[in-house]
């Protein structure tokens, strides 16, 4: 299942925003007004749970300087991975496109395509409190 968020202008630079993103303790100011739970449990790794969905963790999984960052479940259960695509505009300007891509089976997928649409569109749209 591959999903993608709109592409989103924020008024950073490219380096502005993959240093933030490589650092995950900023994915707190990203989460949706109804996270319940967000914890840091290392240098590459988080745990969050937005209400009425079990809690997810994710690991710095990959980096492309100033273009890319990859996170990915640290689990097996629900194995996907979360990539923020990041463009130079202008020295002060930028884009991001968050891209979802896992490997479900038809009953999940359904389940859960809605949801994380949502979720990964939130995230970008929040890109300029970073």
């Amino acid at each position: 299942m591959n999903l993608e968020s709109p592409k989103v202008t924020v008024e950073q630079s490219s380096q502005h925003l993959f240093d933030a993103l490589s650092d995950v303790k900023n994915f707190e100011k990203l989460m949706p007004d109804n996270i319940a739970k967000f914890e840091v449990l290392g240098d590459d790794i988080f745990n969050f749970g937005l209400k009425g969905m079990p809690e997810i963790k994710l690991r710095m999984k990959d980096k492309t300087p100033t273009s890319k960052v990859v996170l990915a479940a640290a689990s097996d259960k629900l194995p996907f991975t979360l990539t923020a695509n990041i463009e130079t505009l202008s020295e002060k300007s930028s884009t991001v496109q968050l891209q979802f891509e896992g490997e479900f089976n038809p009953m999940m997928a359904m389940m859960i395509k809605g949801p994380i649409s949502k979720f990964i569109e939130t995230l970008a749209q929040n890109m300029h409190k970073l």
